[in-house]
């Protein structure tokens, strides 16, 4: 069937190559991609739209080309990459409820597709072992990427009740690493040293980038509908995975994420999130059957295969080991702040339950 594909979010690399295949499509007669930038990459046959999805104009643009099909890809997940977290927050919820409503007043509009993530289920150490799509977190992050993401798919669940007569699927994507694709974590596991949990060892699923391209033109001119999860099959272990770079690592005590994170960011490194230093602790395995039975999907690629790819592409420390040496003097010096700080609260607390037992039965009688 010819069709009419507005893809938000393609001057960034995912949302570029995914318009570019569309556009490709024999199925597909015209794709309009949007985004506030110009891409940097080529988008093909793409017609481009510079437009904010927060603003009306996007109604407009789905009005104006009788779009049939939208592929939102405009969640962001770093805030560096929005010009910090409230312009982040900003695109990622007030962006996607205008896009929505744009939608719903669309006569025309007749498949909607979400790139989520499977952030959505948090990590905590009382997490099952795989994560089916029926099953939420149990501890709902706070803050970042996963909690705008719970609000894009509550709201979509919104459009969901109101708009019946439109097919809409989501699919929340394990980490997508590769060697063109930046990340969070793609970041995190570039850096010289890597900050590794004290005492744990999680679970990692990846999906390679090509495969997650793959996926998204399934899933737009395929007739899926629902939430499925997307991982290669396997795991890896954040150990082995910094193996896989060949980084030095150095333990950090997962108390002190924020100071780590405020030193990476002071660095220029990565913007590290609480809720990802969750994740290198406790991990998150989910379940993939639906990818295959509803979807009809199967990676090229295994989580391990995947992330090989990406560290191949990981650049070589020993041509900078000045670099190397001043990471590792940073995260000596955060790491033992860190502990100096734990150390001073553990030994408040200490001083006020000793004061507490050292009161007479007098000094008890009031309470």
């Amino acid at each position: 069937m010819a069709r009419t594909v507005l893809v938000t979010g393609v001057s960034r690399h995912l949302g570029g190559i995914v318009a570019r295949r569309l556009a490709q499509h024999p199925e597909v007669d015209h794709v309009i991609g949007v985004d506030v930038i110009p891409p940097p990459h080529a988008i093909g046959d793409t017609e481009f739209v510079r437009a904010d999805i927060r603003s009306p104009m996007i109604g407009r643009i789905i009005s104006d080309a009788e779009v049939d099909t939208v592929v939102h890809m405009n969640v962001i997940a770093t805030p560096t990459l929005a010009g910090g977290r409230t312009p982040q927050k900003e695109i990622n919820v007030i962006g996607t409820m205008q896009l929505l409503a744009a939608c719903q007043k669309s006569p025309t509009v007749r498949r909607l597709v979400v790139k989520s993530t499977s952030a959505v289920y948090g990590s905590t150490p009382r997490d099952p072992a795989m994560f089916t799509e029926d099953m939420s977190a149990k501890r709902i992050p706070t803050a970042g990427f996963g909690k705008d993401s719970i609000e894009v798919e509550g709201y979509v669940r919104g459009f969901a009740r109101r708009r019946g007569d439109v097919e809409i699927l989501t699919m929340r994507f394990a980490n997508i690493v590769g060697p063109r694709i930046r990340t969070a974590i793609t970041d995190y596991f570039s850096m010289p040293v890597i900050p590794v949990p004290l005492g744990y060892d999680a679970r990692l699923q990846f999906m390679h980038e090509d495969d997650a391209v793959a996926a998204l033109e399934l899933a737009t001119l395929g007739t899926a509908t629902g939430v499925i999860n997307l991982a290669g099959d396997g795991i890896l272990t954040v150990q082995q995975a910094v193996a896989l770079t060949g980084r030095p690592f150095v333990p950090v005590p997962v108390a002190a994420a924020g100071l780590i994170g405020g030193w990476t960011k002071r660095l220029g490194l990565i913007d590290f999130s609480p809720d990802q230093m969750d994740l290198l602790a406790f991990g998150r395995g989910i379940d993939t059957t639906l990818m295959r039975t509803v979807l009809g999907f199967e990676p090229q690629r295994t989580t391990r295969e995947a992330f090989t790819d990406f560290a191949r592409s990981v650049p070589n420390l020993m041509e900078s080991p000045a670099q190397v040496e001043a990471a590792l003097e940073g995260a000596l010096s955060t790491i033992g702040s860190g502990v100096a700080s734990l150390v001073g609260r553990a030994q408040r607390g200490v001083s006020e339950v000793a004061s507490v037992t050292t009161l007479t039965p007098h000094d008890r009688k009031g309470d």
